[in-house]
């Protein structure tokens, strides 16, 4: 009984030693897993996942390091954001990718920075993200450019010159987003008639009789998933004749699935359109059909969101960082990151002066009524 207990012994601390010895690396996933940005966040989070499925290891000063994901739900409330920010700085790691929603994402901020923390934006659009600081950066287009494409659209291709424009109050993607809309609409000869609603509401009928009263030719709500399903059910209970208009949180199969047997025009603009990269999208769809939690966070189906494929080209970022900096020091990656170059699924990705990446163009696309598919429209370059 001694032997065996000696050996056993002896086998743990075998154990202990090998654990001890591998080197670890923790990449941050600062999301939100619930609340009203919940569905979105889980979808953005399926990328990063996918990224380190696939490569779950990096070389970092000669040395081989496991990539371990610690993920904080920040609650889609920037009042939850703080402490999901300090568990990330409490796990030690070294970058932080996130978040789906801007308030978050600000919200968060001046704890990765207090901490020498970068921390890499997938798709929170807004300038304040970046502004004024230069720890925080972001692969995803901004929402001057974003606006300015969406107010082309609806200007020259749907052909209105009366938008209403309905955003969360104080939420600062959502005002933010309508903001510059606002300004490329006026700026072409539009007019807009912008509203704003109260967090948690969900009657939204009085919004959209608004909105045919004011004579409105597109309805332009870039807003949450769980606020815009409910507007699309709506809108169709209504009658709405006018186009719906959505930014990028539009882009997920859970809205599509809203407008299926309606006779709403529902079109958004976004950062990628399923079958652009034939590889990347065949290995997405073929793990989301293989893993049932990861189907149930899609949604339900293998329709793969632009956010999803942000999170990927986000998490290989991050791994050139790590390479580049050759140490896993949080102040050492922060110090390489403005001078990282990575080709991803979405293109070319690199920063500007201010930590932005520097994009060109946007993916505008609609919903099919019948089968809820998206389906690519045109790619609009705003010089």
């Amino acid at each position: 009984m001694k032997k065996f207990v000696a050996i056993l012994l002896a086998a743990m601390m075998l154990l202990s030693v090998s654990a001890m010895a591998e080197n670890i690396v923790k990449i941050g996933v600062y999301e939100p897993a619930s609340g009203d940005s919940g569905a979105g966040g889980k979808q953005e989070t399926l990328g990063v996942q996918y990224a380190n499925l696939e490569t779950p290891t990096v070389v970092i000063g000669g040395e081989e390091y496991k990539v371990e994901l610690v993920y904080a739900d920040n609650g889609s409330s920037t009042d939850k954001a703080p402490s999901a920010a300090q568990e990330l700085v409490s796990a030690g790691v070294s970058v932080v990718l996130g978040s789906y929603g801007s308030g978050v994402s600000i919200a968060g901020s001046e704890y990765f920075k207090n901490a020498n923390i970068p921390a890499i934006g997938l798709t929170c659009t807004n300038p304040q993200v970046t502004a004024g600081n230069s720890h925080y950066f972001r692969v995803c287009f901004l929402d001057p450019f974003q606006g300015t494409v969406l107010a082309n659209y609806a200007f020259s291709t749907l052909g209105a010159r009366t938008a209403y424009c309905l955003a969360e109050l104080g939420n600062d993607y959502d005002v933010g987003l309508v903001t510059y809309f606002k300004q490329a609409f006026e700026d072409l000869g539009g007019t807009v008639i912008s509203d704003t609603f109260p967090t948690n509401n969900s009657d939204f009928t009085s919004y959209l009789t608004n909105a045919a009263m004011y004579g409105a030719d597109v309805f332009f709500c870039p807003v949450s998933i769980a606020y815009s399903t409910q507007i699309l059910q709506q809108a169709a209970s209504q009658g709405v004749e006018f186009p719906i208009l959505g930014g990028d949180t539009l882009d997920s199969n859970v809205v599509a699935a809203a407008a299926v047997g309606t006779n709403i025009d529902l079109t958004i603009d976004t950062f990628y359109q399923e079958g652009a990269n034939a590889a990347f999208d065949e290995g997405f769809k073929a793990w989301l059909n293989s893993d049932a939690t990861a189907l149930a966070n899609n949604g339900g189906n293998d329709t793969i969101s632009a956010v999803s494929v942000m999170g990927y080209d986000g998490y290989y970022v991050a791994l050139e960082a790590l390479k580049a900096a050759g140490t896993t020091d949080s102040a050492a990656v922060m110090a390489v990151l403005p001078s990282i170059e990575y080709t991803g699924v979405t293109g070319l990705i690199k920063f500007d002066e201010n930590g932005d990446a520097v994009r060109t163009s946007a993916f505008v696309k609609k919903v099919n009524n019948e089968t809820g598919a998206w389906e690519f429209v045109t790619e609009q370059t705003v010089e």
